[in-house]
């Protein structure tokens, strides 16, 4: 669709689990994910994830691209996995901190997350604008992922949700601070107790999905957004630097609630564990087996904010 080639940053940088590319043309930046060994957030891909963000702060917004210094306009974090954009935090570890009683290992971990969701959820304080493409499965803290995106596009039927409820826990690394910013705590409440998973369609209908796109179509759609949002950049980067003046999330903030988080989750019991354990396994097998999180039926009392 538009001419693309591989990131050429100043200095150079190195990612195993994430595949980048510039599109010249619009300014757009590719960060596409391919975590292994299963698509969750672990410790390397969320190191190189900070590095893919840093290689966007640290010079300013700038590329280099074919011996030519070029302008990032906006940035894109999506997933090459075929169905998944990311089944959410490292489980595996989280049990194994559990197990030790190890706080340390949690908040770190939380920490890392926040440290990379917080400076994307601000366009990285640059004249740029962050967008999300989900284009399958986006669970825990794959849809907060998602959500720490200025713009969120999603196709229709890719399915999002917080399955943490279902072991006891909360998603903490971000979920309630960007939903209740974005459609109220009533809404946000819902999505993140209910345990269900959620199509984009209907999230779209509850206003936290910010563009649908048709099935197959996610990249076009995310194009056809920018053509329209690069007519008027300048109003549109103000508004969306005002939304953040009036309705802030701080860092401070979003480490608070990793703490009660990392509380939270050493007061897990064995029958919590044994739950956690099943996921865990889920998360190693595919996405498909999944299923066991019902697609929620939304009403319209749901869509009130």
């Amino acid at each position: 669709m538009n001419a693309a080639a591989e990131v050429r940053y100043f200095p150079q940088t190195q990612f195993n689990q994430i595949e980048t590319r510039f599109d010249p043309e619009f300014g757009v930046l590719w960060g596409l994910m391919s975590p292994k060994p299963r698509p969750t957030f672990n410790p390397s891909l969320l190191a190189e994830l900070r590095g893919y963000v840093d290689s966007i702060i640290q010079p300013g917004g700038l590329i280099w691209h074919e011996g030519r210094q070029e302008v990032i306009n906006y940035a894109v974090i999506a997933s090459k996995v075929p169905g998944v954009f990311s089944l959410g935090g490292d489980l595996s570890l989280f049990r194994l901190a559990i197990a030790n009683q190890d706080r340390n290992m949690l908040v770190q971990y939380g920490r890392k997350c926040i440290d990379n969701l917080f400076p994307w959820s601000r366009n990285c304080d640059l004249p740029l604008t962050t967008i999300a493409l989900v284009q399958g499965d986006a669970l825990g803290g794959g849809f907060e992922c998602a959500l720490s995106a200025s713009v969120l596009v999603a196709e229709e039927s890719a399915r999002m949700g917080f399955p943490e409820i279902l072991f006891n826990l909360f998603p903490g690394m971000g979920a309630y601070s960007f939903l209740a910013r974005k459609v109220g705590r009533r809404v946000t409440d819902e999505l993140v107790t209910s345990g269900n998973m959620y199509t984009a369609r209907q999230l779209y209908d509850l206003g936290v999905v910010d563009v649908l796109a048709p099935d197959g179509l996610g990249e076009a759609t995310l194009y056809s957004f920018v053509r329209k949002h690069a007519r008027t950049p300048n109003g549109r980067r103000a508004l969306e630097m005002v939304r953040r003046e009036v309705e802030p999330v701080t860092h401070e903030e979003l480490m608070r609630i990793v703490n009660i988080w990392a509380d939270a989750a050493l007061r897990l019991s064995e029958r919590d564990l044994r739950m956690m354990e099943r996921l865990v396994r889920a998360q190693s097998r595919s996405a498909e087996t999944l299923v066991d999180v019902p697609i929620a039926t939304v009403t319209p009392l749901q869509r009130v904010g």
